[in-house]
Order: C-alpha cells, then sequence, then structure tokens
C-alpha cells in the first residue's frame, strides 16, 4: 500500500515536471514568433516608407509633390487626402515648394470649391512656399477649378486644360414605358419634389429651374478662375464656354503659365532633384499594411491568453 502510493506521488510529480516543461516551451515558442513578427513588420514598415517618399533617407532641400487623380468626389476622399498632403508638405521644414501633379477630368463642383478654398488658405499661411500645378494629361473641369488657386499652372503642349462649365446629365424612360406599357405611380408631397426624376415626363418649369442652378455654378467657376488667374487670362468668347483647349492653346489664352514637367521644374525653378512624394491615400497598400497589423495584434493577444491559459487546454 505505501510502495502504490509513492509509486502515485512520483507519477504526479513527473507528470506535473512535464506539463510545467511544455507550458515553459510553449512560451519560449510564442516569444519567438512575436519577434519574428516584429521583425517582418520592421521590415514592411521601411518599404512602406521608401514607397511614400523616402521621407527616413532624404533630407535638405526638397521639393513636395502631391498627385491629384481620378474623378474628384467624396468616394475616394479626395478632399481629405488633398487637404492633408498640402499640410503635411507644407509644415516639413525641407520644403521650399510644393508640386501638385494633376491628371483629372473633374468631378464635384462642391468638393472643387472645397479644395480651391483650401489652397487658398494654405498658400495664405505659408506664403513663403509656392503651390504650384504640373498638368500631366488632363486638368479639366473641376480640376482647373482648383488648378486656379495655385501661384502657377505648367503643362505639357498636348495636355488638356479648361472646360469651365457645369454638366448635369440625367435621362427619361417614360416613352419606352409607354410602349412595353408600363405606369409610373409616383406619389410625392411638394410640387418639385420629383424634379429630374427619369420616370415622369419633363416639365418646362423644373427644367428652367434646374438650368439656373448650373447658371448659377458656372459663374461661381468663373468668378473662382478669374480670382486666381487675374489679368494673365486673355479674352476669348469661348474660354468660359465649357471647351477644353490643348497646353500650346491654353499657354496663349493665360490658362497655363508654361510648359514643365514635375521634375524638369523642381530642377529649373526650386533649383533641387530632391522630389519628394506627400500623397496621402489609403489605397491597397495600405489597407493591406493595416489588415497586417490588425492580425499581428490580434495574433498576440491570442498568444498571451494561450501563455496564461495554456495548461487549460
Amino acid at each position: 500500500m505505501e510502495a502504490t502510493t509513492l509509486d502515485k506521488g512520483v507519477m504526479e510529480k513527473f507528470v506535473l515536471e512535464v506539463l510545467k516543461e511544455q507550458r515553459h516551451a510553449r512560451r519560449w515558442k510564442i516569444f519567438f514568433r512575436l519577434i519574428w513578427l516584429i521583425i517582418v513588420i520592421t521590415g514592411i514598415s521601411i518599404i512602406f516608407i521608401n514607397k511614400r517618399g523616402d521621407h527616413l533617407i532624404k533630407s535638405g532641400k526638397e521639393v513636395a509633390v502631391i498627385n491629384l487623380s481620378g474623378v474628384i468626389n467624396n468616394e475616394n476622399d479626395t478632399y481629405k487626402n488633398l487637404a492633408n498632403s498640402l499640410t503635411a508638405a507644407l509644415k516639413d521644414k525641407n520644403t521650399v515648394a510644393v508640386i501638385i501633379r494633376a491628371n483629372s477630368p473633374g468631378g464635384s463642383p462642391v468638393y472643387s470649391n472645397m479644395l480651391y478654398n483650401e489652397v487658398l488658405r494654405v498658400r495664405k499661411l505659408y506664403g513663403k512656399k509656392p503651390i504650384d500645378v504640373v498638368v500631366e494629361e488632363v486638368c479639366a473641369s473641376g480640376c482647373y477649378y482648383i488648378a486656379s488657386a495655385a501661384d502657377k499652372i505648367y503643362a505639357n503642349p498636348s495636355s488638356i486644360v479648361g472646360s469651365i462649365g457645369v454638366i448635369y446629365a440625367g435621362f427619361g424612360l417614360t416613352g419606352l414605358m409607354a410602349k412595353i406599357g408600363v405606369d409610373s405611380r409616383l406619389l410625392i408631397s411638394g410640387r418639385n419634389k420629383a424634379m429630374g426624376y427619369p420616370f415622369v415626363p419633363t416639365n418646362k418649369a423644373q427644367e428652367l429651374m434646374q438650368q439656373a442652378m448650373l447658371d448659377q455654378v458656372h459663374r461661381q467657376f468663373i468668378l473662382a478662375v478669374k480670382n486666381g488667374r487675374g489679368n494673365r487670362l486673355k479674352s476669348n468668347p469661348d474660354l468660359f464656354s465649357g471647351r477644353y483647349w490643348i497646353g500650346e492653346d491654353g499657354l496663349k489664352l493665360g490658362l497655363i503659365d508654361g510648359y514643365a514637367s514635375v521634375d524638369s521644374l523642381a530642377r529649373d525653378q526650386f533649383k533641387t532633384e530632391n522630389v519628394v512624394d506627400f500623397t496621402s491615400s489609403e489605397d491597397n497598400w495600405d489597407r493591406l499594411v493595416k489588415k497586417f497589423a490588425t492580425d499581428v495584434v490580434d495574433s498576440a493577444r491570442y498568444a498571451v491568453l494561450s501563455a496564461d491559459f495554456g495548461s487549460f487546454h
């Protein structure tokens, strides 16, 4: 009986020691995994920083470049990204000038106006640092609205600029509905609530209302361009007609100030080849990094819980 009790005690001690060693080994394994995760995160962070403009590597006199591309609206955060980029670039002590690299057909008149005013605001705050626009392929409509707030606008002789006008696109389906025997059973409260609705016949009074609103926005656009470009604009009956121009004609009309690329402007005007990308945006790379960071945090949390409660598994 005593031998059996002794054997049982030894066995319990043996099992406890085994469990203790397993827990100890698990904790070291988790520790080394976390070290590897930190190394991977550090490597990705370095690549990420280099991709966003080599901020840690480049130093000294620099020209900040900010991309304005795609349709201007709220869906791609055009306003937030450009505003944040401008502020970050101008606050940087090494920045001597900002170049907005424009490749946009335009977009929302609201966000175009907001960005126009934002460029004017930061120009006043950082008056010693020029804000110029370089048009690559196209800077039309709302994009040109924004560009007119800059100190100067440059383009390629073949670039597209201008299109100072406003457009509303709609369609009507009443004729098709009549042919296939479909009725619209629309109910409204307020006689103009269905203005522009495609399933009811057009209303001349409402069309006049819509045209008046477009004309009013157009006048706002024209005033902004005139205020921004001043006496550089030349008189031409088609200047504010909504048509677009190539850079060669745009120079003659005062829509642009000269020909240049981002690199040539930085080199010739600002005497530096140190061009740093300050574009702020959440692209696929940003989302991937954020997701990876979230996964790492979740893994670390699970690892801690596993280390503390591993004996219950």
